[in-house]
């Protein structure tokens, strides 16, 4: 197995990430739990495998694994057991650029020290009984992690709650350089997908040329003291959705509903020491459930563009300026998007007013671009009430597979309009796939492209391309 871990930015050529396909667990989620669950709403599962994620797979093993999917797509359509996409198959795609992490899980648990252990460990967090957890030791590693993720047995008995969330792989851990740091989830729902991952980080030998290099975030020793109600100001929790690579040595992180100020400033604090980046840049967004990571308000689309909701832009922010000084509205300063950059080297910590010029700063002073070449897409074309509205549908959150070459959801249609004004070409995956399948098209060719994933059923789940990915490794540039 190729080892190379490395992510300096958000547009370099995406080589290697992974992913975690829709599983059982996802169409057990009912209507009183969804929220618990974080879910808007419940989703129909084979919808959302076969018609829409699917694509996402294929299209990612076109550009990053093409061997395992050109000349075998009529094969591979043809098979109604779908066992190309299992990864408990023999004939599972297994590839070492678009990696399944169920299928890290399995090959860590062959090793029957880590099996007791995280079984224990998981036994301990869902308050199974020994029986249980006897029983789970016996099951072949394959069939293991199946049930360690989706809470059901083999034999199709429910043990635990599922973990939706899961399919958002880019939430469990953010390569840094050649580093990796570990997320700490929010919520209770998120505690065992979090502990999975953390054996599969520190013992599969993916991981091995940077098992030094792996950052946990340490809690703060006296929170157990704290009563509840003041626990949540020094409580670390940070999400990978909040942490951004946007240049080798320029790290963002959100502090939102999911992310905590105390959990950067350990962040912060490790990665100066370590002497890993110059910069961090907390950007501060409401803590909303509309937006709940950076990367649902903006993600980047070539060194020059970026996609960001405009009612957190600049615009935006100087009218309301205008009206609290003019005495007409009240300042809502716990709703204001606030930027503050830290430097290594620096004293003090420095103001940024607006999010374009935070991210006009990256394009030039970071990636080397020229001030007059960056360009800004709005979600929804900002456009009242477009911009919200496709925003809760993902328009900010993209995915480059390249520079220029993006995948999002096929159902924001104004945003689209702003992409197509700046000259990109929109192709439907579906339709994308037959291209690179017959060699008309090439991914190496590809430029200012947005590629659309179908989207009825992913988009339900509150999370984009992005989000259902974790790069780590991007060439540099």
């Amino acid at each position: 197995m190729e080892k190379s871990i490395n992510v300096s930015s958000e547009v370099g050529t995406l080589k290697r990430l992974l992913i975690h396909s829709p599983d059982s667990g996802l169409g057990k989620v009912i209507p009183s739990k969804a929220q618990d669950w974080l879910f808007e709403d419940i989703v129909h599962l084979d919808t959302m495998r076969k018609d829409e994620y699917d694509y996402y797979v294929k299209t990612l093993l076109y550009f990053l694994d093409p061997s395992k999917i050109k000349g075998r797509l009529h094969e591979i359509d043809a098979d109604t057991s779908r066992e190309f996409f299992k990864p408990e198959s023999p004939h599972y795609f297994k590839s070492d650029r678009v990696i399944e992490v169920q299928r890290l899980l399995a090959e860590v648990l062959d090793n029957s020290i880590i099996r007791t252990r995280l079984v224990a460990a998981v036994c301990a967090v869902e308050h199974c009984s020994f029986a249980i957890q006897n029983t789970l030791l016996n099951y072949p590693s394959t069939e293991l992690a199946k049930t360690l993720i989706s809470g059901m047995t083999p034999e199709k008995e429910m043990l635990f709650a599922p973990i939706p969330n899961f399919i958002f792989t880019r939430d469990i851990g953010i390569t840094i350089n050649n580093y990796l740091l570990l997320n700490k989830p929010a919520k209770i729902a998120r505690t065992r997908e979090a502990l999975l991952m953390q054996y599969v980080f520190f013992n599969h030998q993916i991981f091995e040329e940077i098992r030094n290099n792996i950052i946990e975030i340490p809690d703060n020793e006296h929170q157990f003291l704290m009563p509840d109600d003041q626990k949540s100001d020094t409580i670390a929790t940070l999400e990978g959705g909040d942490v951004m690579m946007v240049a080798p040595n320029h790290l963002l992180i959100g502090i939102s509903e999911r992310t905590t100020v105390y959990a950067a400033k350990q962040v912060i604090e490790a990665l100066f020491e370590k002497d890993i980046v110059e910069k961090i840049t907390l950007v501060k967004i409401p803590k909303k459930r509309d937006y709940m990571h950076i990367d649902t308000v903006f993600t980047q689309v070539k060194r020059n563009i970026w996609v960001l909701l405009g009612s957190l832009g600049k615009q935006a922010k100087q009218e309301n300026e205008i009206f609290v000084k003019a005495g007409l509205i009240k300042a809502k300063v716990k709703d204001e998007l606030r930027i503050i950059q830290f430097r290594k080297d620096a004293k003090e910590p420095r103001v940024i007013d607006y999010l374009e010029d935070l991210l006009t700063e990256i394009s030039v002073n970071d990636l080397g671009c020229m001030p007059l070449d960056v360009q800004f897409v709005y979600s929804g074309n900002n456009e009242f009430p477009y911009g919200d509205r496709e925003q809760w549908t993902d328009s900010c959150n993209l995915l480059a597979l390249k520079e220029g070459v993006v995948i999002g959801y096929d159902r924001n249609d104004k945003t689209l309009e702003a992409f197509k004004a700046l000259g990109f070409e929109a192709i439907k995956a579906a339709d994308l796939i037959q291209e690179f399948e017959s060699g008309r098209k090439s991914p190496d060719n590809m430029q200012n492209t947005f590629i659309l994933l179908p989207s009825a059923e992913l988009s339900r789940a509150r999370g984009g391309s992005h989000c259902m990915s974790m790069p780590i490794l991007r060439e540099g540039f």
